[in-house]
């Protein structure tokens, strides 16, 4: 094969690999090709990055929160697929919580001459470029970082926000269906971890007063989030649970006056398309690091709650206070707000 080819890695979640643009960017600008290596649940998001010429899925043992058992031939797989590929070089992104060091010796025993990543841990002959960062810098300038320490940087003009391709798949207006003309706002009830995800009650009574005020609400969510999004929709709100794919989501949430979520992939998407986003943040990480990026956003939640900076994925205090303590009116007055921005 021609030409540089850079191998990019990010194993984990749909918005942990959209804050991945500015990085992919950078590195494309520098590169021939680029080969996204994503976990399952990545590898639609990574499609969607302006930059990455083809996207890989592997399910890794060690970054995945439900893990599959480690396994040599799958490793062996692994190995032999990147051996073929030959890239130039490969950056491996990570969480401040997550290590590249075991997909870099994997990626080295492949025969990659150069791997690029951020290590607290010493790395001996497995990294080439071993970039320190502080952990308060926000996720895309945190992973922009590790590019630039490889090399890399954006092209002039490109202003470092998350993005995705466009055009986005078209929005459809079917006769007598719901109204999606753009100007509506959206609620996405769901989170990929419980802990992040504001009580469904809340989310309904969101709906309710969010109509009263004279939003037009869309309510979004997965195909496993069907019951979640009919409830919360009720008779007020426009369900679209289980119905989009992630494109077709982002070109929702790209028609919204302003999309009121969690910390979830879904925020993140909000950012790339550049829709203001009401966060509903749950103080378990950091709202520096992970806050919607470069729009206008409000947050909402207790960020001094118990459960601040635990990681949990399941909420360690009774009651959800740190969500729980935020009302309707609250997402009503702050949809205004950032309407207003």
């Amino acid at each position: 094969m021609s030409g540089r080819t850079v191998l990019v890695a990010r194993l984990d979640s749909v918005g942990d690999v959209l804050v991945q643009g500015p990085l992919v960017r950078a590195v494309a600008a520098g590169a021939d090709r680029v080969v996204f290596l994503a976990g399952p649940a990545g590898a639609e998001a990574a499609r969607l990055l302006p930059g990455v010429d083809e996207v890989w899925t592997w399910a890794c043992p060690w970054i995945l929160g439900d893990p599959p058992p480690v396994g040599a031939d799958d490793l062996a797989a692994l190995t032999e697929r990147v051996r073929a590929l030959a890239p130039d070089e490969a950056v491996v992104s990570t969480s401040f919580h997550q290590s590249p060091l075991p997909l870099a010796l994997v990626l080295r025993t492949a025969g990659v001459p150069r791997i690029s990543a951020i290590s607290v841990d010493y790395p001996g002959s497995l990294l080439d470029v071993r970039h320190r960062v502080d952990d308060d810098l926000p996720e895309p300038e945190r992973a922009l970082s590790l590019a630039r320490a490889a090399g890399f940087d954006l092209p002039a003009g490109d202003d470092g926000r998350l993005a995705v391709h466009r055009p986005l798949p078209p929005v459809a207006h079917e006769p007598g269906g719901p109204d999606l003309s753009p100007g509506y706002t959206v609620l996405h009830p769901g989170a990929s971890v419980p802990a992040r995800a504001w009580p469904a009650a809340r989310c309904a009574e969101a709906v309710e007063a969010l109509a009263d005020a004279g939003h037009r609400v869309l309510v979004t969510g997965g195909p496993g989030e069907r019951a979640l999004t009919a409830a919360v929709a009720g008779t007020r709100g426009t369900d679209l649970g289980g119905a989009l794919s992630l494109a077709e989501l982002a070109a929702v949430l790209d028609g919204a006056a302003a999309v009121v979520v969690g910390n979830t992939g879904p925020a993140h998407l909000a950012a790339a398309v550049g829709t203001p986003v009401v966060s509903l943040f749950s103080p378990v990480v950091p709202a520096a690091r992970w806050a919607p990026y470069g729009v206008p956003t409000v947050l909402l939640g207790d960020q001094d709650a118990p459960c601040r900076l635990t990681r949990a994925r399941e909420c360690p205090v009774p009651g959800h206070p740190c969500l729980a303590s935020v009302t309707a009116a609250d997402v009503v007055a702050a949809v205004e707000k950032v309407i207003a921005a």
